[in-house]
């Protein structure tokens, strides 16, 4: 059964989430079809912008739990691990938090613009897609959680992404509460760009989808690579690191291009981008 379901709708490729009944978890099914959609509409040349979108209620509710049960449940001991430097956790569990790790690099490191079209809810890794987006909208009826600590477990993983968008002490409330929030609370604390009408998310994050699609692919892509840098850089090395690539950006076909264009008055007409470029 297909967990995805991919439309061209011009430059975007619409990547939706199908599995409704099954809550859109983020199985390892789920995450291998998802992965082999990010791939195909990164390697194709006619994509220029990446929407990501659900079916049902859910946007999507994480992991799936009855697996990360039945991992825990064929482990071995049930005493609590001592976190010394000998202790190992069950590589099969690494395995699949490494899988989902690879697919949120894969939205927020690839070369395009991806937007998150949010209707319902998105709790623990669901909340993670859409933190790992570059963009987001939601629709008002809208909701977001990482609700770990009530079973025992932290939103790590899910907090990684979360603390990158959100900020530390946002990130630190919903992490440590495991609370909802609404639409507009989650707009607030930077989760999500806007908020749309009720059912109105995936046709406005599209609309925006076509507005990125409209610049240049290379500098987008190049963009992602320097946003990706020089986050975790103190800021002296943060602008070393933006004036290189400005002054680098300066010597490529599209920035001549497109200051030509904007001097001369006219549409600048960009390159077509490389398939699989970034």
């Amino acid at each position: 059964m297909a967990r995805i379901a991919v439309v061209r709708d011009g430059p975007l490729a619409v990547i939706t989430l199908a599995d409704p009944a099954g809550r859109n978890v983020l199985s390892d099914a789920m995450l291998e079809e998802l992965a082999h959609a990010l791939a195909a509409a990164q390697a194709d040349a006619g994509v220029r912008a990446i929407i990501l979108a659900a079916e049902g209620p859910v946007f999507s509710a994480g992991h799936d739990l009855r697996a990360l049960k039945a991992l825990s449940a064929t482990s071995g001991s049930h005493e609590p691990p001592d976190e010394g430097p000998d202790e190992e956790p069950d590589g099969r569990a690494l395995r699949l938090f490494a899988r989902c790790a690879a697919v949120m690099r894969m939205l927020a490191e690839g070369p395009l613009a991806t937007i998150a079209a949010v209707e319902g809810v998105a709790t623990a890794a669901g909340c993670q897609l859409v933190a790992s987006c570059d963009l987001a909208l939601a629709g008002a009826d809208a909701r977001f959680a990482t609700p770990g600590v009530a079973i025992g477990l932290f939103c790590s993983t899910p907090a990684v992404a979360l603390t990158r968008t959100a900020g530390r002490k946002a990130a630190m409330e919903m992490l440590l509460t495991g609370e909802m929030i609404d639409a507009h609370a989650a707009a607030a604390i930077g989760l999500v760009n806007r908020v749309t009408a009720p059912g109105q998310a995936l046709s406005q994050a599209m609309e925006l989808g076509r507005r990125v699609a409209a610049g240049s692919a290379d500098a987008i892509a190049r963009g992602k690579r320097l946003m990706a840098a020089q986050a975790c850089l103190d800021l002296a090395a943060a602008y070393e690191v933006a004036g290189r690539a400005m002054a680098l950006d300066l010597m490529t076909p599209d920035a001549t291009e497109g200051i030509d264009a904007f001097l001369a008055r006219r549409p600048a007409r960009f390159a077509p981008r490389a398939p699989g470029a970034g």
